[in-house]
């Protein structure tokens, strides 16, 4: 009954809301006479909160039309490359007539980039797609509301989710030989289990796996979120929090956890916070600030923008993560789109590289839950595996805002170019030379032939800090050294300024393709230096290159 009292009062709230914003713009209309009394702009700010306050929020869009490579502008061409029941995998191509700027984006890594179904949508995630755009074709999950998902499309579980997942890793390596694959916050969990079943089956998994924010190990650091699930029972969930989708939706009978009940939540955990920032709205409207209201707008845009998920798909992700921890305790078994049920073993990943990402002030995943990663995946070399800590920075600080481009995206695209390159040294031999392709022929960015994906060596932003995995024995006449045995821990001190343009996007060398063409091998290598302690500033990025005989 909750549902349908929620959409009968939204129903009646919806013609007030219009008024509301009719009314704002009637008292902050300048040809209006009473726009010059002297109440019209308070007037007309209380009405413009009003309105806000309560319009329906529907699903924002990406609104990603140029990038940026280079000081050059990329156009941006959003399509559904697979359409799923309960997800889209959503591709951002890129184009451009500049053909130096082609080359470029040919040779750079493909990256899926799994966004969380917690609540919002995947444009939750805008800004992380448009600052990674710089440096690599990029694709997401871009989930479905399960109210808009009719019964007849069958269940939705925490199993079909992992099998997507596999799904569309394979189909970024059918295209570009391998992938790169980025989670943030919930999917870290599934993806996991995802690369864990293809490597325990002998196939081939992605080249790196970057895990950002997420649960992978609740029981650490416990947060607000971690203790509700931890303090209500199983069936305490199922009775409170699932209702049936009302008749007036695609999904109707759909047994769902309803949006508005997670963004209660969200609210709840910051009531104050939230109260503050509309009453700033309300006071920047009556200033005229433009700029801080837009801002405010665009901001509550997306956080006021929730989905349903389904039933049973909540109620497995509370019981798999938050309650009886399968990941850790090796205890998950996984059935297949076969049938077939598989135990998540993470230690069978050996061919792909690790890197975790936490914020100091995650009020959502606690610290060290992500950084348990590194522990389950012992089978990759140390080498391999990187740790990175972002001091002052929150959950959503991570993959989105200043931080994120000045400080994690950095880290991150030195992770995966490394590894790129070292793809591209391995199968030079077995390559043959890409023939010259003429400027006309390269209208589209995104869709090399896999020969010269897999030969032409990417020319990707900022030297690599990280040694090669194994030496590479290409037909080329280069040499790789081998990784060394032992980790170290890394301190890095990146400027940040509101001001300063990303680091990401400056090219890092002024080489022409075919040069790097030619000597694929070669990547800077920076020495490591042992420090100690925690630097009080905020700016100060803590890395550390983990060992599997010391556990941290």
């Amino acid at each position: 009954m909750l549902y349908q009292i929620f959409e009968t009062q939204r129903s009646i709230m919806e013609p007030f809301s219009d008024l509301a914003q009719a009314a704002a713009k009637l008292f902050s209309n300048p040809l209006n006479p009473m726009s010059q009394t002297p109440m019209a702009q308070r007037t007309s700010a209380g009405y413009a909160l009003m309105h806000r306050l309560g319009k329906d929020y529907e699903k924002p869009e990406f609104g990603i039309r140029t990038v940026k490579v280079n000081r050059v502008d990329v156009a941006i061409h959003e399509r559904i490359e697979i359409n799923k029941p309960f997800c889209e995998l959503r591709r951002f191509k890129r184009f451009s007539d500049d053909a130096a700027t082609l080359t470029q984006l040919k040779a750079q890594p493909a990256v899926l980039i799994v966004a969380p179904l917690s609540g919002h949508y995947a444009t939750l995630l805008r800004d992380t797609v448009k600052t990674m755009l710089q440096d690599h074709k990029v694709y997401i999950t871009d989930w479905k509301n399960a109210r808009l998902v009719p019964l007849s499309d069958g269940e939705f579980h925490l199993d079909d989710y992992i099998n997507y997942v596999q799904e569309f890793i394979r189909h970024l390596q059918s295209i570009y030989g391998n992938c790169h694959i980025v989670s943030v916050c919930q999917p870290t969990v599934p993806v996991m289990a995802a690369v864990s079943l293809m490597a325990s089956r002998g196939e081939k998994t992605p080249l790196t796996m970057t895990m950002m924010g997420g649960p992978i190990d609740a029981r650490k650091s416990p947060t607000s979120v971690n203790n509700l699930a931890t303090n209500k029972s199983f069936e305490w969930f199922e009775n409170n929090v699932i209702y049936r989708v009302p008749a007036n939706f695609p999904g109707a009978g759909r047994r769902v956890y309803p949006g508005f009940l997670q963004y209660t939540g969200f609210v709840a955990m910051n009531p104050d916070r939230h109260a503050t920032s509309h009453y700033d709205y309300f006071k920047d409207l009556i200033k005229g600030d433009d700029a801080s209201t837009e801002a405010h707008r665009k901001f509550y845009d997306e956080y006021n923008a929730v989905l349903d998920m389904d039933a049973d798909y909540y109620l497995e992700t509370i019981a798999t993560v938050f309650q009886d921890f399968k990941l850790v305790n090796g205890t998950w078994d996984v059935k297949g789109v076969d049938g077939k049920v598989e135990r998540v073993r993470p230690q069978d990943i050996k061919g792909t590289a690790l890197m975790t990402v936490e914020g100091e002030l995650d009020d959502i995943s606690g610290s060290g839950q992500t950084r348990a990663a590194q522990d389950l995946c012992s089978g990759v070399p140390a080498s391999e595996r990187q740790h990175l800590e972002v001091p002052g920075a929150g959950h959503y600080g991570i993959f989105s805002g200043r931080r994120w481009r000045d400080i994690v995206y950095p880290e991150l695209v030195k992770f995966i170019s490394s590894h790129a390159r070292q793809t591209a040294v391995k199968t030079a031999a077995v390559t043959a030379s890409p023939a010259p392709v003429a400027p006309e022929a390269l209208a589209q960015a995104d869709t090399p032939p896999l020969a010269v994906a897999q030969a032409s060596a990417p020319t990707n932003v900022g030297a690599s800090n990280a040694t090669p995995v194994s030496p590479a024995k290409p037909a080329a006449k280069s040499t790789a050294k081998p990784a060394a045995p032992k980790a170290t821990v890394v301190k890095a001190k990146p400027a940040v300024t509101p001001s300063a343009p990303s680091v990401a996007s400056k090219p890092a060398a002024k080489a022409s393709a075919k040069t790097a063409a030619k000597s694929p091998a070669k990547s800077a290598s920076a020495p490591l230096s042992k420090t100690s302690g925690k630097s009080a500033a905020s700016t100060s990025v803590k890395t550390t290159w983990v060992d599997p005989s010391s556990k941290a």
